[in-house]
């Protein structure tokens, strides 16, 4: 979950195999885009197929050298709507006990625009603010605990660090003497804090399910962060295909775990975990996240400890440029869209109005989901 765009090949393409392109990328070439955004999900499809569905459509993205993304269009943009997430979000993170440097970055980060973009079957801002609550904190654990070394995130450190995380979102049973120490801990990072405090917030909302669904997709993704974590401590970086493997666990699957609890209704366990609808939100959650990988491939790289990224273990993997890599990333997204599209069509059959009310919102998530990365200054600097 980090920042700036390819697409264009950088100088030395290619790298051992195995060994990510980190020489081969800087920031100064690969720039961030200008005027893609809103006007862009509003602006007439490139290469749309004709007679398709209407909202979906190929799009440029970046500085518009790669080929076009196809994605859901975006449904709904309402800033005033998003401002007044933010506004809470920021008091609610000032009482979680984020200050200074980490406070100003959930100010700027934008998650209640996110929020906005990509729940657009909600208006009710304190329902909105259950998912910019928990992306924040998601986003806050992500940089602080897994990626960015410059925020104190250490491999060796993070699997202890979500042990706890796991404490904050699930409590555990009582252990006399022993949860002292525990809960003067939890009490003590403003992170696990938040995780504790956004879970409330939407177990007032949703139901127990809903919020055990929530963790336990939380927790599968930190099995794929300490994957990472042990890559990058040692060096030996993965295949593509085993990242991607570990990728689809540590996916925006999670935040779309939250779409039908914001909108005020629940997808009963039986459809929720049909293996057709964990297939269509497991592809819709994937190429969310390979957006994100495509947008953060220069920083990614720039870290003193290098991040996997798609882009880059496709690029060590074939010896090719950046620009290649690219390529293929965006059509990996292109390939999912498509089948989660060709998905929720087949589940159209199945008569559930919760269902096609969920699978409209995960649809939905990815539009907002791309919009956001598209919008945000955290991916163009």
């Amino acid at each position: 979950m980090i920042d700036t765009a390819p697409a264009v090949a950088a100088p030395g393409a290619g790298a051992p195999p195995g060994c990510p392109l980190w020489t081969a990328v800087t920031p100064a070439v690969l720039t961030g885009p200008s005027g893609i955004g809103t006007s862009a999900a509003r602006v007439a499809p490139r290469f749309a197929p004709s007679g398709g569905d209407p909202a979906y459509a190929e799009l440029p993205w970046g500085d518009g050298s790669a080929p076009p993304l196809y994605r859901p269009v975006v449904e709904r943009v309402n800033e005033p709507l998003a401002d007044e997430v933010d506004r809470r979000l920021v008091a609610w993170a000032a009482e979680c006990g984020f200050t200074g440097a980490g406070l100003e970055q959930i100010a700027k980060a934008g998650f209640g625009r996110l929020a906005m973009l990509a729940h657009p079957g909600c208006d009710d801002p304190d329902r909105l603010l259950i998912a910019a609550q928990l992306n924040a904190v998601w986003w806050a654990a992500d940089d602080y605990y897994a990626d960015d070394s410059a925020l104190g995130a250490a491999p060796t450190e993070l699997p202890p660090r979500l042990a706890l995380v796991m404490a904050a979102m699930d409590p555990v049973a009582p252990a006399g003497e022993f949860s002292v120490s525990l809960a003067e801990a939890l009490r003590a990072d403003p992170i696990l804090v938040g995780l504790n405090s956004g879970l409330a917030h939407l177990s007032r909302h949703g139901t127990p399910v809903q919020a055990q669904r929530v963790c336990y997709s939380t927790f599968a993704m930190f099995v794929s962060w300490d994957a990472y974590a042990a890559w990058r401590y040692t060096g030996a970086y993965p295949p593509a295909w085993e990242y991607l493997a570990a990728r689809q666990h540590d996916s925006f699957y999670t935040s779309m775990t939250l779409v039908d609890v914001v909108d005020g209704y629940e997808l009963p366990a039986p459809l929720y975990y049909d293996p057709r609808v964990r297939r269509a939100m497991m592809q819709a959650g994937t190429a969310c996240v390979l957006v994100n990988d495509l947008y953060s491939v220069a920083k990614d790289a720039a870290d003193e400890n290098p991040v996997c990224n798609m882009v880059l273990q496709i690029a060590a993997d074939r010896s090719c440029s950046i620009e290649e890599a690219t390529e293929v990333t965006v059509e990996l997204h292109n390939t999912l869209v498509r089948d989660f599209e060709a998905g929720h069509q087949a589940l159209l059959a199945v008569p559930s109005p919760d269902l096609h009310r969920f699978l409209k919102g995960v649809r939905a998530w990815m539009a907002g989901g791309f919009e956001w990365h598209a919008t945000n200054p955290r991916y163009h600097t």
